[in-house]
């Protein structure tokens, strides 16, 4: 990999990659931190990086650096409660339905939230969100249908609907 394309990387994926992050941790700096360390780890490998991989191989590296940082916050205790704040900061349309969606995003564990983000949000195969997370093709389908029914039976119960 060239320098010319380790700068088009960082333009084309960036701003994707710090979505993902930030969408399944909550907080703007740890995201900011691990897309930087993302990218940091691209240009160390540069080499052994295959053309045509480098949104794969980004998205794999920031996917385990937000587990790594998840586990360690759990080991450390650390709780912050960020919700309020960031929905106050989010100006959307229908920010009741937002909050109940975030709400229910909430209900997931980690892999869950992130193959939810991954294939709806962001829009990836079934195959690159298991090359994304080291899952197989029929773990990374079973783990998302959990996951959505779990979102579905959350969003319809009576004291959720709007």
């Amino acid at each position: 990999m060239t320098e010319k394309m380790y700068n088009q990387c960082v333009n084309e994926y960036a701003d994707n990659v710090y979505r993902f992050i930030w969408n399944n941790l909550r907080h703007e700096e740890d995201a900011k931190d691990i897309v930087q360390s993302a990218f940091e780890k691209l240009w160390v490998n540069r080499a052994q990086v295959a053309e045509g991989k480098e949104k794969s191989y980004l998205f794999t590296i920031a996917y385990h650096q937000m587990i790594d940082h998840i586990r360690k916050n759990k080991r450390i205790d650390l709780q912050e409660d960020f919700g309020e704040e960031l929905m106050g900061r989010i100006k959307q349309p229908n920010a009741m339905g937002n909050q109940n969606l975030m709400k229910a995003l909430e209900q997931l564990n980690e892999l869950q939230k992130s193959l939810v983000m991954l294939k709806d949000y962001e829009g990836y195969s079934y195959q690159e969100i298991g090359e994304i997370t080291g899952l197989n093709e029929s773990q990374v389908k079973v783990y998302l249908h959990r996951a959505r029914v779990t979102l579905r039976h959350y969003l319809v119960s009576p004291e959720n609907v709007l």
